[in-house]
């Protein structure tokens, strides 16, 4: 169980990313799906060696969390050395794997490996830097998924992904402030946010968001590639999914995981379900 928590198995739902290139290509072959399959597997293996190296940086700082003080290393239930071992041999087994399996997906994997290590180490202590950092990461998992079924990806699936990770990168930066406010620093560069600053950058963010869907969905070239012009009608449960995950931020004041939001909010999972029904209703109708 111990092991389990320190490869926080419950944030590979980010890694569904890696789908995305293959799900929005409309060719679903079984081989793509096989590689695309295997590609999130290592993915998610390479993630958790970064999981664990964060944690071994962040034991003094969890400790000091209401709720990462739990984690495995910080509450002293599971040994450094056996969290090194864990790093060691699941980082060697994923980019092994991945050399092995195709180049241009290896040094996905390894700028992914070598940023979130830079990030661990120095860059995620510099405010505004450090989301864009994580809003990166979900961009390469695009990159990894169209590397194994070689497909390029469409401006507008990395700016959209871009935008999205930046808007939950910086809701996850309110739930720190606030912890702040009440007298519980977690992290050395909650000094470069405020309530005020945070809550501008994700009305701001939402806004761009839902402009930028509504420009994907009328484009030209969408329309063209889908031989569509209803598109736009799924702009609907974007809109209404945006505006859930601010209730869920500003009224309920629960934004410290997105991943445990999505996995536990139900009003979340049916419009995320009813944007991809009605997405692929429109494209195939």
């Amino acid at each position: 169980m111990i092991i389990v928590q320190i490869l926080r198995i419950h944030q590979y739902i980010k890694n569904f990313f890696i789908f995305a290139p293959l799900l929005f290509s409309f060719h679903f072959s079984t081989i793509d799906i096989i590689n695309t399959t295997f590609v999130f597997i290592l993915f998610c293996i390479l993630a958790s060696s970064i999981y664990i190296f964060n944690d071994l940086m962040d034991i003094k700082e969890d400790r000091k969390h209401p709720v990462k003080k739990y984690r495995p290393l910080a509450s002293g239930k599971l040994k450094i050395n056996t969290a090194i071992f864990l790093l060691i041999s699941l980082s060697l087994l994923s980019l092994g794997c991945a050399y092995f399996l195709n180049h241009e997906l290896f040094f996905v994997f390894i700028f992914y490996f070598l940023l979130n290590i830079c990030y661990s180490l120095k860059l995620k202590h510099i405010s505004i830097l450090d989301i864009f950092i994580i809003a990166i990461g979900f961009v390469l998992r695009l990159f990894a998924g169209a590397s194994i079924i070689n497909t390029s990806l469409s401006m507008w699936i990395i700016i959209m992904t871009f935008l999205l990770a930046l808007f939950l990168a910086i809701a996850k930066r309110r739930d720190d402030v606030i912890l702040s406010n009440k007298g519980k620093e977690t992290r050395k560069n909650i000094d470069g946010y405020n309530l005020e600053f945070v809550n501008a950058v994700m009305v701001f963010m939402s806004g761009v968001i839902v402009v930028s869907y509504i420009l994907y969905t009328v484009s030209d070239d969408v329309i063209k590639r889908l031989h569509t012009e209803n598109l736009y009608l799924t702009s609907s449960f974007v809109i209404l999914g945006i505006m859930r995950y601010m209730q869920i931020t500003f009224v309920e004041e629960n934004s410290g995981s997105p991943t445990k939001i999505v996995l536990k909010d139900r009003f979340l999972q049916i419009t995320i379900l009813l944007w991809l029904l009605s997405f692929f209703l429109v494209v195939n109708i």
